[in-house]
């Protein structure tokens, strides 16, 4: 059973970095629940638990996993050198 405000999710396995509960928390202001869950989902998308959670829907061998964090890893490095070249004005 969850406790507490229920914008915050315990469940959705958010790392315990932020705050002394580790949840991610949203102030509903004047009930304006709308504006409230879009804020939310913006904080989620920012700390990356849609994609943790777009992962973790099937099992992931450790060796794809390494595979796949080899090759974000090679596309980050050639994205940084891109906008550091058009920084340049090469």
């Amino acid at each position: 059973m969850l406790t507490g405000n229920p914008l915050s999710c315990p469940i959705l396995g958010v790392p315990q970095a932020r705050g002394e509960s580790g949840q991610v928390q949203v102030l509903v202001r004047d009930n304006n629940v709308d504006q409230a869950l879009k804020a939310l989902k913006k904080k989620m998308q920012r700390e990356g638990v849609f994609r943790e959670m777009k992962l973790r829907r099937h099992y992931e061998k450790p060796s794809e996993r390494r595979a796949r964090e080899a090759a974000e890893a090679v596309r980050r490095a050639r994205k940084m050198e891109r906008k550091r070249l058009e920084r340049e004005g090469f």
